[in-house]
């Protein structure tokens, strides 16, 4: 099964979870039933950042088998 991913914006991001449309069930983000990982995109090198959550762009991942 190929992986589904999808790029989207902070605000949707935010957007998402006060439409619960994500839920943080408390041990992993869940989306249309189906377990994801959300990843920050940063325009530059996260070592030089110190907040995960300050970035412009998330990516939200399908985990397989999930």
């Amino acid at each position: 099964m190929e992986e589904q991913e999808e790029i989207i914006s902070k605000e949707d991001l935010i957007q998402m979870f006060e439409e619960q449309k994500v839920i943080d069930s408390g041990k992993g983000w869940i989306m249309n039933g189906k377990e994801i990982e959300i990843i920050a995109l940063h325009e530059v090198d996260p070592k030089f950042l110190q907040d995960v959550t300050n970035a412009k762009f998330y990516k939200l991942i399908y985990k397989e088998g999930k």
